[in-house]
C-alpha cells in the first residue's frame, strides 16, 4: 500500500472521530447524466455507480461509520425506459453474485428493504442468498433500498396495524412510534444521521420519509459516479459543522 493510499484510508485529521454519523444514507443520483456527459449510453453510468457505492462502503468501514443505506431502485424507477430497468435489475443480480465473497471477507452484513416480492424471481433468490450468507457478520451494515418507496412503506405499515386492530390483537391506544416502526421495512435499523444527495437535486424523492425526520441533509452537485472519498470527506466535514437539534 502506498503512502498516499494509506493517507486516504485514515480518517482525515480535521474530522472528529467522536462526532461521526453512525448511519449514513445516500440517494445515488446522476448515473445516467454522468454517462451522457461522457458520450456513453445511460446504462453504463449505472455500472460506474456500483463502483462508487463500493468505494463509499469501504470508506465507511475505514473511517468507523457502522451503517450505510443506499437508495438503489425506487418504486418510481419502473417508469424508466424498459431497457434501462431490465439492465438495472440484471446488474443488481450480477453484482450480488460477483461481490458476495468479497462482502464475506470484509464482514459486511447486507440487508435489502422494499417490496422485494415484485422483483424478478432470480433476483429475489440472489437477495435471499446474500442476506442469509451475511446475516451473522459483525462489520458494517449495508442496507440496499430496492423497489422502495417511503409512502408505500408507511401505507403498508398502516395496513398491518389496522388488520391487527380489526382482529382484536391490538388496541388503538397501544399504537405509538415504537410499535409503528416495527412494521416498517427498516424495522431494527437505526435512523440515518446524515443523508447525502448527489447531482444537486433538492428533494428526498420518497426515500425514508419516516426515518429521515431529524437527519442532516447534505446536497452536492457531484454526480454519483464521481462521488469519492474526497467528496465524502466534504460531506462529513459539513455535517460536523452543524449543531444537531431534535425538536
Amino acid at each position: 500500500m502506498t503512502a498516499q493510499s494509506q493517507e486516504l484510508r485514515a480518517l482525515p485529521p480535521d474530522l472528529d472521530p467522536n462526532r461521526l454519523p453512525q448511519h449514513v444514507a445516500a440517494i445515488m443520483d446522476g448515473n445516467g447524466r454522468w454517462a451522457q456527459q461522457q458520450g456513453w449510453p445511460r446504462i453504463l453510468g449505472h455500472q460506474r455507480g456500483v463502483d462508487a457505492l463500493k468505494e463509499l462502503l469501504r470508506c465507511c468501514k475505514d473511517w468507523g461509520i457502522p451503517a450505510l443505506t443506499a437508495y438503489a431502485f425506487s418504486t418510481e424507477n419502473w417508469g424508466r425506459p424498459l431497457e434501462e430497468v431490465e439492465f438495472l435489475l440484471t446488474l443488481f443480480e450480477r453484482v450480488l453474485r460477483r461481490e458476495l465473497q468479497e462482502m464475506q471477507a470484509e464482514d459486511v452484513k447486507i440487508r435489502f428493504v422494499g417490496n422485494l416480492t415484485a422483483l424478478p424471481a432470480s433476483l429475489q433468490g440472489e437477495i435471499k442468498r446474500a442476506m442469509l450468507a451475511t446475516a451473522q457478520n459483525q462489520g458494517i451494515a449495508l442496507t440496499v433500498a430496492t423497489n422502495y418507496g417511503g409512502r408505500q412503506e408507511i401505507l403498508q405499515a398502516c395496513r398491518e396495524i389496522a388488520l391487527a386492530v380489526a382482529a382484536g390483537e391490538l388496541r388503538p391506544e397501544e399504537i405509538d412510534e415504537a410499535l409503528f416502526e416495527q412494521h416498517l421495512y427498516t424495522a431494527g435499523l437505526s435512523h440515518p444521521d446524515l443523508l447525502i444527495r448527489t447531482s444537486g437535486e433538492l428533494r428526498i424523492s420518497n426515500f425514508l420519509l419516516w426515518q429521515l425526520a431529524y437527519a442532516e441533509i447534505y446536497v452536492t452537485p457531484t454526480l454519483w459516479p464521481d462521488f469519492n472519498r474526497v467528496q465524502f470527506h466534504k460531506a462529513l466535514f459539513a455535517y460536523q459543522q452543524r449543531e444537531r437539534r431534535f425538536w
